[in-house]
């Protein structure tokens, strides 16, 4: 069985052949969807994706760090209380992106602690969303990291010291995805010096497709190329990905 531990199919991307797209999973026993949220405008497409697909998809709650806008308070009013009446199995996905608007930083940073406040208040996972923002969201979690925080740091595409700071704070995995599969991402090189009791495999899709579909619409189907290099660095089985990565997810998320 394999887990695809951060998709998001309830995208308008996906509307048109959601269903042949489960189908397919099923086919390719990728049996578990977990769907990170973006922010409250997305709440119902998720949840209603996850109503109609019980025992594939799982609903994470959250408010995207692109998304931390003036109004940020507001929409975490919004969302928070989805976390119970959709029975979110995480939040997520949260954090800090400089990538494209480092101007809202301290409000990112503001909407992140309180994020993370929910998931030790509901004893949930969170999903991390890190780009461009390693020492920020480390300063972040230097600070309030204890036994009750876990979680994981979804698109990993880190240095091994990075990794090891994240597999240091003990409740953490690494989620892989696309960028493992493209030519000179280095990842390769990373994940040689990382147990894989430390990853979990993802898509993202509809983002970052794996090569040979890089720069193209990604898919949960494609995550059975991400586990084939994962076979590859590691010199194992695919099976044995399949095991080692399903367990990881099912352990940090209860599943």
């Amino acid at each position: 069985m394999f887990i695809d531990s951060h998709t998001h199919l309830y995208l308008p991307e996906f509307s048109a052949d959601i269903d042949t797209t489960i189908s397919t999973c099923i086919d390719l026993n990728i049996q578990k969807l977990l769907l990170p949220n973006i922010d409250s405008s997305s709440i119902e497409p998720l949840a209603n994706l996850c109503k109609n697909y019980p025992q594939i998809c799982y609903p994470m709650v959250g408010l995207h760090p692109c998304s931390v806008k003036e109004n940020y308070m507001e929409e975490l009013s919004t969302i928070e209380p989805f976390i119970r009446k959709i029975n979110a199995i995480a939040i997520g996905e949260i954090g800090i992106d400089l990538f494209w608007d480092k101007s809202t930083l301290e409000i990112q940073k503001q909407a992140f602690i309180m994020q993370i406040n929910w998931a030790k208040k509901y004893n949930l996972p969170i999903v991390i969303h890190a780009r461009d923002s390693f020492n920020e969201l480390f300063d972040v979690l230097d600070e309030h990291n204890d036994k009750n925080l876990f979680g994981v740091f979804h698109c990993f595409t880190g240095n091994a010291e990075q990794a090891s700071k994240i597999i240091d704070y003990k409740g953490f995995k690494l989620g892989i995805g696309g960028v493992v599969t493209f030519k000179n991402s280095g990842l390769d090189k990373t994940l040689s010096t990382i147990s894989l009791e430390h990853l979990v495999i993802e898509t993202d899709a509809p983002y970052l497709a794996p090569h040979p579909y890089r720069g193209k619409q990604n898919s949960s189907v494609h995550l059975i190329l991400v586990a084939e290099k994962l076979a590859s660095i590691y010199k194992c089985s695919l099976n044995e990905i399949a095991i080692t990565t399903s367990k990881n997810t099912i352990d940090v998320f209860k599943l």
